[in-house]
């Protein structure tokens, strides 16, 4: 116990001195997070390499341990393998880290500096083999260990949007860890994330709102690498089929905002690794609150996560289904309260019929742009308009090429006219009883202004060829 608190005070001292020293230096070099008045909402240029005083505190502290000849010495030294095997992976993705604070890095590198830490990490010993008493294969394995470590990476460094959050979500999932360690008895995972609870501590004197030096890249993916490797030690432990989510839980306030925004530029159609306004903190802060309210209620949501995990970890199986309902409750009622208006939208379309529907439209359109690349004849191609306007929202259809004029169905009270170029026009009509079809009637309007017009040229149209109704209305 000696040794852990020594580990724990030794490297919180550290991180208060090197910090300042660190952010000295950044400033001098040039080491800065610019303010732009859009996302990054600071004043004056802040320095970005936190991560270099927190892993070196981290680092330092196993040294004096070692030096000074503690009663856990002896445990950190028969450690030291595991360390060295991992220390590759945790160089490449800390020197990612760095030089996308220093000179930028584009997303998908990143990402794939990521997975090649997480293959060094596999090679070093970090497996995540099963759930409970269910073994993966060796390929299985693999890949789910890639993929955890990898989120949690990218997870941590998406939450890293206000003065003081990546730091305090990490260093609450670092002392989750720190207890479930301390609970089963792992004194490996205990002497793995104590010194680096009290380094994120140290840091965020320094770091919290309003903060004078930020985490950085080289801070959140390491954090976050680390967290991930924490968490499959964790799990390790565990026999039950719930072996993973106590971790996860202890993870879930970034994991769910990382989730959230991939879910969220999908349904977009945006880039994945876009920036944006829209995370979880940027919405607590559009509601009015300050951004040291905004961390300290993602702190209590922290909070209440690590409780969760740690009663996973301490009581009976027949618990944690009250517990995980208990949590998915929250998280669900969580994200109703953010308004993320486009998951409403999206469960309307999947659950209330409007996905069918759409399907359905978009089959019945692919069809009738095949049936008028297929059409031999101007008056085939006016055929199938008049059949297609019903199933598409409109009651009536009128053309009027090269002086000749043609209607069908009836006329609505309102209308969308479609120019041909060279040729004259088409106008929809739609009355008060026609179908309301939405994106489809969009779908279909663009079908004729494209393939409809593609035809008129591909057949050389005269009028002598062209349909002719009489008006009768």
């Amino acid at each position: 116990m000696n040794s852990l608190i020594f580990l724990a005070v030794s490297s919180f001292i550290l991180s208060l001195f090197l910090t300042p020293l660190v952010r000295n230096i950044a400033l001098k070099f040039g080491f800065v997070d610019k303010p732009d008045d859009h996302r990054k909402t600071h004043k004056v240029p802040i320095p970005r390499v936190g991560g270099v005083a927190i892993f070196s505190a981290a680092i330092i502290a196993y040294l004096l341990l070692i030096m000074i000849g503690f009663h856990a010495s002896p445990i950190v030294r028969s450690g030291v393998p595991l360390a060295l095997r991992l220390l590759p992976a945790i160089i490449v993705v800390f020197t990612v880290g760095i030089l996308d604070d220093i000179i930028g890095v584009r997303p998908w590198h990143k990402i794939a500096a990521q997975v090649v830490a997480a293959l060094l990490a596999w090679a070093g010993g970090i497996h995540l083999i099963s759930i409970g008493t269910h073994l993966f294969p060796g390929w299985l394995s693999l890949a789910i260990t890639i993929v955890w470590i990898v989120a949690c990476s990218n997870a941590v460094n998406l939450i890293d949007g206000v003065d003081g959050l990546a730091v305090g979500v990490g260093l609450f999932a670092t002392i989750t860890t720190l207890i479930a360690g301390l609970l089963h008895g792992n004194m490996d995972l205990v002497l793995a994330t104590a010194p680096l609870a009290g380094a994120l501590l140290g840091f965020l004197r320094f770091n919290f709102n309003p903060a004078s030096i930020f985490l950085g890249d080289c801070g959140s993916l390491t954090l976050g690498f680390l967290l991930g490797c924490f968490g499959i030690v964790w799990g390790e432990k565990s026999t039950t089929m719930l072996s993973m989510t106590a971790p996860l839980l202890a993870l879930s306030v970034p994991l769910i905002d990382a989730c959230i925004s991939v879910a969220r530029r999908f349904l977009h159609k945006q880039p994945i690794f876009n920036a944006d306004n829209a995370h979880i903190h940027h919405k607590l802060l559009s509601r009015g609150l300050t951004p040291r309210r905004v961390v300290l209620t993602l702190y209590g949501f922290c909070g209440l996560a690590a409780a969760a995990s740690v009663t996973l970890t301490t009581t009976q199986p027949r618990y944690h289904g009250f517990v995980l309902i208990l949590v998915c409750l929250t998280v669900w009622l969580g994200v109703q309260h953010l308004g993320y208006s486009e998951f409403g939208v999206a469960g309307k379309l999947a659950l209330g019929g409007a996905f069918r529907d759409l399907l359905s439209s978009q089959l019945a359109l692919i069809g009738l742009e095949q049936e008028l690349i297929e059409a031999k004849s101007i008056q085939k191609c006016w055929e199938i308009l008049c059949n297609g306007c019903p199933r598409f929202g409109f009651s009536g259809i009128e053309m009027r090429i090269d002086g000749t004029y043609s209607h069908g169905q009836s006329l609505g009270n309102w209308f969308v006219r479609i120019d041909l170029p060279g040729h004259g026009y088409i106008d929809l009509m739609r009355g008060p009883g026609a179908i309301e079809r939405g994106a489809a009637t969009v779908m279909f309007i663009d079908c004729i202004s494209n393939r409809f017009v593609e035809k008129l040229n591909e057949l050389s149209v005269y009028p002598s060829e062209l349909p002719v109704y009489e008006n009768t209305d």
